[in-house]
This record gives C-alpha cells, sequence and structure tokens, in this order.
C-alpha cells in the first residue's frame, strides 16, 4: 500500500504562538496496537507489513492515534521550497531551512525568489529543535541568511550535513557530523528518542569526479518507518535498490534549464516509488517560488501533479483508478487511491501544514 501526499501552497500562515483557531491539516498514521476512534472523515488502510489508521482533521490538537505507547510516528511540516521540520516520535529535525530572506545564491539579479504563502514565519517561531539536515552545499538547502542566526539561536544544534558543505557549516556550528553515501548518524533527543540517519546519493553539482550530494533514509525510534527524502529526485540506483522506505519525500514536477535539468521528477519519481517499495508517497512543489532574475526566466517546469498520477508509467500500473475522496471539510485536502503495484493513495497537504504518518 502506498500513499500519496502532495503538497501545494497555503494562503497564509499564523504564526504558532498565535493560533487561536485550527490551522493544521493533519493526517495522523500509526501502526495498529489498539483500537483507535478515527473522525468521521477516517480513511482505514490495511498493509501486508502493519495495520494502519489513517485520519484527516483540520487541526493538530485533534490529531488521533498520533501519541500511542509503542508506535512509531513522523509528522512532517512542509515550510515551501526545500524547507521542512519533521517530528519523528518527539525528535525534531529542521530541513534544509530557508527561513531569512529570499534564495538569490549571493547574485540577485541573476536568480531571486521568495516564498508565496508562508512569509511571515520567522526563526523564533520555530520550537526546540533536536537536528538540522543538509542535504546539498549550496544557497537553496545551505543558507546561509538563515544559518547564521539559527547559529546563534540553537550554539549547540546537532548538525548532520553533506560533506561538501563543510566549508559553509564548520564556521558556525560546533557539533557537526559528516556523512557520506552509506554512512550513518544516530540522533538522540533530550526526551530519549534516537533515530538513525543514513545518507545516500543525490545529485553530482559540478564535476563528474566531485562528491555526489546527500540524500537521506531516517528511521523511526523503533524500526517501524523509514522515510526517504532527496529534493532533486536524482539517485543511484544500484545503491538504493536494497533499502526500503515507507514514506518517500520527492520533486514530480521537472524543473528545466536548455539541455540541463535540474530537478528531476515525473517518470523518475514513479520509478524511485517502485524502487523503494513506497507506501506513503509527499511531492514537494519546491519550484513553486516568487522568483525573477535571468536565470529565473529561463528555467521552464515539465510536468504537474496531475499529469504524474495519470501518466502512463502509473496508469499501465494502476488500471482501477478511483475517484478523489474529500479528506477534511473545506475540501483542501483530498485523496485518491489507485492500484500501483499495491494501492496508492493520493492526498494533498497545503505549504505549512503537516501531514503525520
Amino acid at each position: 500500500m502506498a500513499n500519496i501526499v502532495q503538497c501545494n501552497s497555503l494562503p497564509h500562515l499564523c504564526k504558532p504562538s498565535r493560533i487561536s483557531t485550527p490551522l493544521l491539516s493533519s493526517i495522523s498514521l500509526t501502526p495498529s496496537i489498539s483500537n483507535v476512534s478515527t473522525s468521521s472523515n477516517a480513511l482505514k488502510l490495511s498493509t501486508p507489513r502493519l495495520n494502519r489508521t489513517v485520519s484527516a482533521v483540520v487541526s493538530e490538537e485533534n490529531a488521533v492515534g498520533s501519541n500511542f505507547s509503542g508506535t512509531d510516528v513522523f509528522k512532517l511540516t512542509y515550510l515551501e521550497g526545500n524547507s521542512w521540520l519533521w517530528d519523528v516520535d518527539g525528535l525534531k529535525i529542521l530541513v534544509d531551512p530557508i527561513l531569512v530572506g529570499n534564495l538569490d545564491f549571493g547574485i540577485p539579479w541573476l536568480y531571486d525568489a521568495a516564498k508565496k504563502y508562508i512569509k511571515n514565519f520567522q526563526l523564533s517561531d520555530l520550537p526546540e529543535i533536536d537536528c538540522l539536515l543538509i542535504t546539498q552545499s549550496l544557497d537553496d538547502h545551505c543558507h546561509l541568511n538563515t544559518l547564521r542566526p539559527l547559529s546563534i539561536k540553537f550554539p549547540n544544534l546537532k548538525v548532520l550535513a553533506t560533506p561538501n558543505a563543510r566549508p559553509l557549516l564548520d564556521p558556525l556550528f560546533s557539533n557537526v557530523t559528516f556523512i557520506e553515501p552509506g554512512q550513518s548518524s544516530v540522533i538522540e533527543a533530550i526526551n530519549g528518542s534516537k533515530v538513525r540517519v543514513q545518507a545516500t546519493a543525490g545529485p553530482v553539482l559540478g564535476p563528474p569526479w566531485q562528491r555526489p550530494e546527500n540524500g537521506y533514509l531516517v528511521n523511526s525510534t523503533q524500526g517501524q518507518l523509514t522515510l526517504y527524502y532527496e529534493p532533486h529526485c536524482v539517485y543511484n540506483k544500484d545503491l538504493l535498490e536494497k533499502e526500503r522506505a515507507d514514506i518517500v519525500i520527492t520533486p514530480v514536477i521537472k524543473q528545466l534549464l536548455p539541455k540541463f535539468t535540474l530537478v528531476s521528477g515525473q517518470e523518475d519519481a514513479v520509478r524511485l516509488a517502485r524502487l523503494l517499495h513506497a507506501k506513503f508517497i509527499v511531492p514537494m512543489k519546491n519550484g513553486d517560488l516568487d522568483s525573477k532574475g535571468l536565470l529565473a526566466s529561463i528555467i521552464q517546469a515539465e510536468g504537474t501533479i496531475e499529469s504524474f498520477k495519470h501518466s502512463p508509467t502509473i496508469s499501465t500500473s494502476c488500471p482501477r483508478l478511483a475517484q478523489y475522496k474529500d479528506m477534511v471539510s473545506n475540501g483542501s485536502f483530498k485523496g485518491i487511491q489507485s492500484g500501483f503495484m499495491n494501492p496508492i493513495k493520493f492526498s494533498l497537504l497545503l505549504s505549512g501544514n503537516s501531514v503525520t504518518l
């Protein structure tokens, strides 16, 4: 059983400290260990490995099935671009954050991009972070305008990163572990939770002999769930084919320059999900920013979320394509089931919102 959670856009995001009404749309998904009551719009799924209950609710405060002892839980909050906040059994991981200023690679005349929807979310809105995870060494992942103040706010923060980012991170953080593809490290939270993170091979951003950037496999505390993340949908098939991931976060819309692919997607994302035997797929729209500049004018998008769902590759594997199902009352969270090897559920996750798996 695989599910797809689609990341789109949120009209606005209030600061967490000012929340007075339900804000986050969540799915709670946990291994079934007891009877769990769910809301009326719950969708129950069964898999060969685990019996799980999915519940879509309007606010994270009302999420069900997410805090039972003996279960592993991923809560994923999308912060636009390549930025994420993950809560793994209470251990909080900040991924490739851009929370201060725009993304411009230091040359704004060439490219200058701002977030569309969660512009008011700042460093001060972050909870206590257990780990900073950096996938790549370029500014859209290792954003110095964000990392400098972050290092002041959390001076002892544990950092896991690609070795390519060493010149940028060493001057800022004192507790940095650089891991190569195939290597792993364990993160421990204040609450005692331990999460294992293994690096995988991502894209080569330079000459062919350069070290690849990183993707990551993140194992939950009890080993019941594994998440895979690589923000360019670039992977080494030979190195990944022995791995498995319940949750895959990947772009599905390609971003192209003339004769060069910046970000892969579409059929590459389908092959990735099949390779890892994914049960949950979270497509991210990391190119959906307010951008300007020379480079922005020539970047072309190829494919859409809809074309990904209905591509010939998926259609061939999915002869039983079911209709959409509303998951919350405002219609902003939708699911679809189909037969992709085993059934897949497509869902919609708004920027700034959370999904709990």
